[in-house]
């Protein structure tokens, strides 16, 4: 990025800061607080900063301008020592932090910045899903990181205290690594005898039985022939345990329904393996791990700029999730209303506030809003007006 763009972004980043009401977070004096500036190369954060430090935020904020600006998830005693050790940890957010271009089947090269995105938020709800029905956590933040995906923070009390192995735990269940399936199944007594069931009331349990209820119901409406295709598409069913599953969910269905694993033979089981394997495959969440197994992570402060798109980062309603259009909604409208000259140097299609187009090489006069997207994103270069 040259001199001018830096000097460019620099100066209406600070006119954003001087005209917005960044918000702090719970317990704003026990957190560190960093920064990284618009300085050549822009990787050196500035950190081990305490809000005494910083002072008033809205005016260090409008004063420095920075390209990125970050709090700790943690809580210290001391947050500005210039050690780790120093600064006497006393509790952390739980974080969870999903980002576009790691997740599972999106290749950055291929997929387009407005898909990526748009993935991203569809596992932000699979996120949400666990955290509301199988951790019931209360005390939550939704927040678009302004970048390539979303972040969540979660402050319950309960949480606070657990220390990184206890959190990779919350990880691994997310994540459904090393899921033990025979850890899903109860043995239950039904009129003095004994039968192995799922679990139907929370976690994975639930999910691998409410797909088994719907697969049989749905196998019950079909034809034989498209019923035993459906079977076989699953993992481990041919076409003769196809057959011989589809007898038991026409004979057993009533305690299939009930999760009876034992329900007609081993062919329920086989059943239930594979649609547990399908559950893992759609429903999991892949979170970043190391973010929310770090108990002292450096994380994007809501309603600041990032550096890297000109967006803000946005807390968001739960409301609001369905409706959020990041690359709409997170525009800042400081940024609207006029127009500027760039260089394009990085060409090409382009999603952008409700809109794709074709963005044409060389000098170019677009919306500020367009232009500091492309510059942040280093497509675009300043040019003198």
């Amino acid at each position: 990025m040259e001199a001018r763009t830096r000097t460019y972004l620099e100066g209406r980043f600070g006119d954003y800061y001087r005209r917005s009401d960044v918000s702090l977070p719970p317990a704003a004096e026990r957190r560190e607080w960093g920064h990284i500036p618009w300085s050549a190369g822009a990787t050196t954060m500035i950190r081990h900063q305490s809000l005494l430090d910083v002072g008033n935020l809205g005016d260090f904020l409008h004063r420095t301008a920075p390209r990125h600006v970050y709090f700790s998830s943690a809580r210290f005693s001391d947050p500005g020592a210039n050690s780790m050790d120093e600064k006497g940890w006393q509790s952390a957010d739980l974080v969870f932090d999903l980002d576009a271009d790691h997740l599972p089947g999106v290749d950055p090269e291929e997929t387009s910045y407005a898909e990526m995105l748009a993935a991203c938020k569809d596992e932000l709800l699979n996120l949400l899903s666990f955290i509301d029905d199988d951790f019931d956590f209360e005390e939550t933040e939704v927040v678009f990181s302004g970048g390539r995906g979303y972040h969540v923070h979660v402050r319950d009390p309960s949480v606070r205290g657990l220390d990184s192995e206890a959190r990779r735990e919350i990880v691994d269940y997310v994540r459904a690594i090393d899921l033990d399936v025979d850890g899903l199944i109860d043995t239950e007594s039904n009129r003095g005898t004994t039968r192995r069931v799922l679990r139907r009331r929370g976690g994975w349990g639930a999910r691998a039985h409410s797909r088994l209820v719907d697969l049989a119901e749905s196998l019950r409406e079909m034809d034989e022939a498209d019923a035993l295709d459906r079977l076989q598409e699953l993992d481990g069913i041919g076409e003769g345990r196809a057959q011989t599953i589809l007898g038991q969910i026409q004979h057993n269905f009533e305690a299939i329904r009930e999760g009876n694993v034992e329900a007609g033979g081993p062919g329920t089981r086989i059943l239930v393996d594979a649609l547990t394997a399908e559950a893992v495959e759609a429903e999991t969440a892949p979170i970043d791990e190391p973010v929310t197994t770090d108990t002292k992570r450096l994380i994007r402060l809501p309603g600041s700029l990032h550096g890297g798109s000109g967006l803000t980062v946005m807390p968001l309603d739960r409301a609001e999730l369905d409706d959020f259009r990041p690359l709409e909604d997170a525009i800042p409208d400081r940024f609207r209303g006029r127009e500027i000259k760039v260089n394009v140097t990085d060409p090409g299609p382009t999603t952008f506030d409700g809109d794709t187009f074709t963005i044409e090489e060389g000098e170019q006069s677009l919306e500020e809003c367009l232009g500091i997207f492309l510059m942040t994103r280093g497509r675009a270069e300043k040019i003198k007006e």
